[in-house]
């Protein structure tokens, strides 16, 4: 089997890279993108901005299936600079799909959509499945849903999707932009005695469906061993379908480290655009990949803080 990934060098990249080749052995793992990643058989030097030059990469690399994770996923970007995350989110996703179906018909198409896609529909409170209507709330999130529905579009005429609907996740190596690493880098320089005992943050009365890294990773392959059966543009949420509050996300970080920080919240850091409580449900992702989250909440906060410590004491 050859596997194609763009995006390798994102959280959910970079540990799928080697979640595939435990899951794999016999695979050959091809890294698209401008610049070679370690870890992988081959390289594609892909650019999604150029459309015209996808065609003839993939009948030269023949995958098996295309898991495209490449995205502008920064949500306070996206406001910045909503049309480039268009043109990465829409017009990048588009331009590879286009060519997958006219150059490897038979390969599959996984899609990292995103749960942000749904936006407003969360404000009824309920956990939503995957008929629930899209009302996103913010540039990234309406690029993301035009991009889900242009796949189910597609694979009306032939191309074999899969959308993936992924809830918050968080692991090591996460950049600080988002909320969990964010809290978990100030409270390990705070526990080193590089910074002050404040921790700045934005709303913490939000609650959130969090999933670990790992587990979304274990879904991309479950994806790959049932490929064969799933309907052409199935969409499947990736969630834990229990939302979690983001101030105990917090509290258990602090609780973690054993300090006493005060906690002020940043302006900053709050969403133009927000919803209070986002809860998915997953009966559709167990039953055709037999697949739940599995990683105790507890042990990611661990290995979260236990990143951002290392990275810390590196001087990050």
């Amino acid at each position: 089997m050859r596997l194609l990934l763009t995006g390798a060098g994102g959280i959910a990249g970079a540990h799928l890279l080697p979640a595939l080749r435990r899951r794999f052995p016999r695979a050959v793992l091809l890294c698209a993108g401008r610049e070679a990643v370690a870890a992988t058989d081959e390289s594609l030097p892909l650019d999604l901005a150029a459309p015209g030059d996808l065609a003839p990469l993939l009948r030269h690399a023949r995958p098996d299936a295309v898991l495209h994770l490449a995205a502008q996923s920064d949500v306070a970007e996206s406001f910045r600079d909503p049309a480039g995350t268009w043109a990465a989110n829409l017009g990048g996703t588009l331009a590879l799909a286009e060519a997958t179906r006219a150059a490897a018909p038979d390969a599959s198409f996984v899609f990292a959509g995103s749960a942000e896609s749904y936006g407003l529909s969360f404000q009824s409170g309920l956990p939503l499945a995957e008929d629930a209507p899209f009302r996103p709330a913010n540039p990234y999130a309406a690029s993301k849903a035009a991009a889900d529905l242009a796949l189910g579009e597609m694979a009306l005429r032939g191309l074999r999707a899969v959308r993936l609907r992924l809830f918050t996740h968080t692991g090591p190596g996460q950049t600080a932009r988002f909320a969990v690493p964010a809290f978990a880098r100030q409270v390990a320089r705070i526990e080193a005695g590089l910074a002050e005992p404040v921790l700045r943050t934005g709303a913490l009365e939000r609650w959130r469906d969090f999933c670990d890294v790992a587990d979304v990773c274990g879904a991309y392959c479950a994806v790959l061993e049932r490929r064969d059966a799933l309907e052409p543009g199935v969409a499947l949420n990736i969630c834990a379908g229990t939302p979690r509050r983001v101030g105990d996300v917090l509290d258990g970080l602090v609780a973690l480290a054993g300090i006493s920080p005060r906690v002020e919240e940043d302006a900053g850091l709050l969403r133009p655009t927000d919803v209070v409580r986002v809860q998915g449900d997953g009966a559709r992702a167990l039953a055709l990949l037999g697949w739940a989250p599995r990683t105790p909440w507890q042990d990611t906060l661990r290995r979260v803080l236990d990143d951002w410590r290392a990275r810390v004491r590196a001087g990050e």
